[in-house]
């Protein structure tokens, strides 16, 4: 017998052949008994693992699971196509031969091949990989920060330490590699949790609030260190300008050192685009461009929608607990009643029943219809099939309604009610005016500098930021916008290695990148609060 190695016992037709028998090792996924193939492939995986080379067909059916164990003569049926294949090499078993008769007879031990081993190592990754449900590594963000402001303090010396920089660059971009990686997965395995919600209701609903309140603390997290993250990319700059192109060109120059000296200027020039690409992806993986949102923005924005589609699982589980019915389960019920009805009697009254198919005589008529009743009365117990018919209204069968004659309602006095509108405006308008005047500045301050601020102050600086960081674009230091109704101005302006600023509130502390912002009441005519008097 042929080694499985042995190219001479390959089949040799045509390239295209050739080109087929290489994955040949992959043959017992798609045929019957592919289960036991794949355990009886395990086995020889952690025999290897143990560091033993050869095994006979007891010693693998010994190796199977004691509750799905098949017969031994299946397990060696399937270790002669597992050799067929290419999976496993079969070698003579020579060394239980006592007789002549014994080596006439078919023995052989088993042992993986190399591409039964490449095969098994494949699939292992790709079931890995399947079954990755991955995190929100809230902790890779502040590891990023911590990154970018070495590397920030390397690019301020005048010689940078190329070592440092080099290791500092790929630590980061290790960080980010699984941050990027693990969030994918999280993402996709979270989405599956949606849609498959069904397979276990009691785990789901015991999971739901945990996933809930995980999510909500990494979107905080990625609001507050994403914004800290893109203000040190900011910082750095570009590969092609920026002082994060010189810590860049030391790591080209430190790897491309090892190359041989006949492929170094490809080396180099491989290495330039490698870690040029890779500043670039997290760049964008953290900053916004016009036409283009950051990844961390769409991933804020995925894992928000996640929680109402979260909540609207937990509804219809809870609906479909209570025995919440809806109108197409219940048309199938119906439509399972008719089947069951024994004759076209019992459906006639069910069909009666369900959809009241009863005598229409209660509808308005006119006063012949009603005197021919009188004279002639018809039982009101009388099928609709045997009664003669009625004459209704000609504007009933036009129109589908009756004008009734008669008095018409009385108009209503709605002067209270807007009164008390009224003065709900202008309490409003008091109160938003109050909010203006409190928020004013007396020109530029900075961020940590202003007053512990209340909830309705704290709600209107929130719109006014969130207006002046949505006209923000990259490359600017300052920026000016004025709200929707034109009422207030801001004016933000960018602090370089100002750190992050505190907002105390009543609910709380905001924290932020350190900014002078300038708030202007524009509805009115008055001092800013605290202004200087002449």
């Amino acid at each position: 017998m042929t080694s499985a190695d042995d190219p001479s016992s390959r089949l040799r037709v045509g390239v295209q052949g050739r080109a087929d028998e290489r994955y040949q090792p992959f043959a017992h996924l798609t045929t019957d008994n592919c289960e036991l193939y794949r355990q009886v492939m395990g086995v020889f995986v952690r025999a290897k693992q143990e560091f033993t080379v050869h095994l006979r067909p007891e010693d693998v059916h010994l190796g199977l699971v004691p509750e799905e164990r098949p017969s031994l003569e299946s397990v060696a049926t399937a270790l002669e196509r597992l050799a067929k294949w290419g999976n496993l090499r079969a070698d003579p078993d020579t060394g239980r031969v006592t007789a002549l008769e014994d080596f006439y007879r078919s023995r052989y031990i088993y042992q993986l091949t190399r591409a039964g081993e490449a095969a098994e190592e494949a699939l292992g990754a790709y079931d890995a990989a399947l079954g990755r449900r991955g995190e929100l590594q809230a902790v890779a963000l502040a590891d990023i920060a911590v990154h970018l402001r070495a590397l920030l303090a390397l690019a301020d010396r005048n010689e940078p330490d190329a070592a440092a920089s080099h290791l500092t660059l790929l630590a980061l971009v290790d960080r980010f590699s699984g941050l990027a990686e693990n969030a994918r997965a999280f993402m996709n395995s979270l989405q599956r949790t949606v849609d498959l919600h069904e397979a276990d209701v009691e785990l789901f609903l015991a999971y739901k609030q945990r996933l809930i309140d995980y999510l909500e603390r990494f979107i905080e997290d990625l609001v507050t260190r994403g914004a800290e993250i893109a203000t040190l990319l900011e910082d750095l700059g570009t590969p092609q300008r920026g002082q994060v192109a010189t810590l860049l060109r030391l790591a080209v120059e430190r790897e491309a050192a090892d190359a041989a000296p006949d492929v170094a200027a490809e080396a180099l020039a491989a290495a330039e685009r490698r870690w040029s690409g890779r500043w670039d992806g997290l760049r964008a993986w953290f900053l916004s461009v016009p036409g283009r949102s950051s990844q961390a923005k769409l991933l804020r924005s995925a894992a928000r929608q996640a929680i109402p589609q979260l909540l609207n699982v937990v509804q219809a589980l809870n609906e479909r607990r209570a025995g919440r019915s809806d109108r197409s389960a219940d048309f199938r019920e119906l439509a399972r009643w008719f089947a069951e009805a024994p004759d076209d009697d019992n459906r006639h009254r069910l069909w009666r029943s369900a959809f009241g198919l009863h005598s229409a005589r209660h509808l308005t008529i006119d006063h012949d219809a009603l005197a021919e009743r009188e004279a002639d009365p018809v039982s009101a117990s009388a099928s609709w099939r045997d009664a003669p018919g009625v004459r209704i209204s000609p504007q009933l069968r036009r129109t589908g309604s009756y004008e009734r004659r008669g008095r018409r309602a009385a108009v209503q006095d709605r002067g209270e009610a807007k009164a008390y509108l009224a003065e709900l405006a202008r309490k409003q308008a008091e109160q938003t005016e109050a909010v203006r005047a409190r928020l004013a500045t007396r020109g530029e301050v900075r961020l940590s500098d202003l007053d512990v601020l209340d909830r309705e102050a704290f709600r209107l600086f929130l719109l006014l930021l969130g207006d002046a960081l949505s006209a923000w674009r990259p490359g600017v230091e300052s920026v000016s916008t004025t709200t929707n109704d034109g009422t207030m101005e801001i004016r933000l302006t960018r602090v370089r290695g100002g750190g992050i600023a505190e907002i105390s509130t009543l609910d709380g502390v905001l924290w932020g990148p350190e900014h002078l912002v300038e708030i202007v009441d524009l509805a009115s005519r008055r001092e800013p609060v605290g202004a200087d008097h002449e």
